[in-house]
């Protein structure tokens, strides 16, 4: 029997090896499936910020990152954690459907990628050698790996528990201290992983969590013990970062999104690209920075494939994102629904025909049916929609697309469809963005040893195996100089 109701615990902070309780704000996080408030929004207070910082700044001085011990004290703590996040897989599932409005049997299949990804990090803690001789003529010079220092995690709501576990586990492998905020819409699935983790024995001081609005962030991002940010979400928020962290120039991975492009091909299969645009619009519910968004297709398919998908749409159960049978979820919260409707309404604005087909429920929550808007000016269709939308334009060549498509870059992700893939790898290879996807949308990497890298205004840095843990050390050459070098 379905079970369509989770209770989530009031978040709490984590300083300096304790929990602790959080000020209440005059706002409340909110059921998406039915308006109903679940808890109270919080915030670390301004003596428990700093508390967090000085532990995090006491345990990197303390650190020996030259021993072997350093590094395999994390790996075996990240091996424990994996084994707690394995043992509370379906809580963490409830809480993501609830947190973020994505169906319960996604978030199951999203929760089941935590645990080898923790153990990755602890793979990679094992792999890489903190200090490697170089060849210098028997001289003694070695290459130390270092993490930077206390490193702030500002994670989204959109994928409230995979993005924090993933990001924690790099940078603790790494051996930089944790600052975690996630984001106010999204703090109860970030407070599970939390204690995931602190419940595995982690090191002293290698992970602290801090809650409460953009504030916080602000204030750990410009704090100057603070060596490194990572961060996930919003452009807006992404350039307040960058400009807060050039005061002291501190390293950053900021992943942003972006409106991604998707060049459908003369000779595309209809099926095949009708099903692969539904499911890049409908994973997350849409709510993913590398998700589909503007479709460039020849004149002559544009219809054909706008029936296509619409018929698709109309088959979709719209539902509770507990409920076993639900295809797709509410929106997550609702400042992000209004957005949705003001950017369909924009896009009418621009000419755009808007078909919504799908049946909503009799909830009182944030739900919107998989929208197509057709026909709009594609040089004015730039804005990043991030939800179950998309915008449909015609083109007359596969040059024209790809202008389209670069004119306004993503940066982050793309998508071609063709029958040719040759001839669909080569024409994604001109796409100005970190990954090209090929006859399909899915959430996980192409392969193994992906590597995809932020360009223009999607970020900077890039994830992948390696990068993910690399993005949190910087490099120091020590050793013996000689009178016989040239210079």
């Amino acid at each position: 029997m379905t079970t369509t109701t989770t209770a989530l615990a009031q978040p709490r902070s984590y300083i300096a090896g304790e929990w602790v309780d959080c000020d209440a704000l005059d706002a409340w996080n909110i059921d998406p499936n039915t308006g109903e408030p679940v808890h109270r929004m919080v915030t670390t207070t301004t003596t428990d910020l700093e508390r967090a910082l000085q532990h995090a700044q006491r345990a990197y001085d303390a650190a020996d990152f030259t021993s072997e011990e350093f590094r395999l004290e994390r790996a075996d703590a990240l091996e424990r954690a994996a084994t707690k996040v394995e043992d509370r897989l379906e809580e963490i599932a409830r809480t993501d459907a609830i947190t973020s409005g994505t169906a319960i049997t996604s978030t199951r299949k999203l929760a089941a990628f935590l645990p080898p990804r923790i153990r990755a990090a602890a793979a990679e803690a094992r792999r890489i050698p903190r200090v490697t001789a170089l060849a210098a003529g028997g001289r003694d010079v070695r290459l130390h790996r270092v993490p930077w220092g206390p490193a702030a995690i500002l994670t989204p709501w959109n994928g409230p528990s995979f993005i924090p576990a993933a990001k924690i586990a790099s940078a603790i492998a790494a051996g930089c201290p944790v600052l975690l905020k996630p984001s106010e819409h999204a703090p109860a699935s970030a407070q599970v992983i939390a204690e995931c983790f602190v419940d595995a024995g982690l090191p002293d001081g290698a992970l602290q969590l801090v809650h409460g609005t953009g504030g916080i962030g602000a204030a750990l991002t410009a704090d100057r013990r603070v060596q490194v940010v990572s961060f996930t979400g919003g452009p807006g928020a992404g350039r307040a970062i960058a400009r807060a962290a050039a005061e002291d120039f501190k390293v950053l991975q900021l992943e942003l999104g972006g409106n991604n492009p998707v060049l459908v091909l003369d000779d595309a299969d209809l099926d095949v690209t009708a099903d692969g645009i539904l499911a890049g619009m409908t994973t997350l519910n849409g709510q993913w920075c590398e998700g589909p968004g503007k479709v460039l297709a020849p004149h002559r398919l544009v219809q054909p494939l706008r029936q296509a998908l619409i018929e698709r749409i109309t088959r979709l159960r719209i539902g509770h994102s507990l409920d076993e049978g639900t295809d797709i979820g509410p929106i997550s919260n609702e400042p992000h629904y209004r957005t949705l409707l003001q950017r369909i309404d924009d896009l009418r604005g621009l000419g755009a025909e808007i078909d919504q087909p799908g049946e909503l429920p009799g909830l009182a929550g944030y739900f919107l049916s998989p929208t197509i808007a057709t026909g709009s000016d594609p040089d004015r269709t730039t804005a990043e929609l991030f939800g179950p939308v998309i915008s449909l334009h015609g083109v007359g060549s596969d040059e024209e697309a790809l202008h389209a498509a670069n004119a306004h870059p993503s940066g982050l992700d793309a998508y071609v469809f063709g029958t040719d893939t040759d001839r669909a790898i080569a024409i994604g290879a001109r796409i100005k963005s970190g990954e090209v996807r090929v006859n399909g949308a899915k959430l996980a990497d192409l392969g193994d040893g992906s590597a995809q890298s932020f360009w223009g205004r999607s970020g900077i840095g890039g994830h992948g195996p390696a990068e993910s843990v690399r993005v949190f050390c910087g490099e120091r050459v020590v050793g013996v100089d000689s009178p016989d070098l040239p210079m």
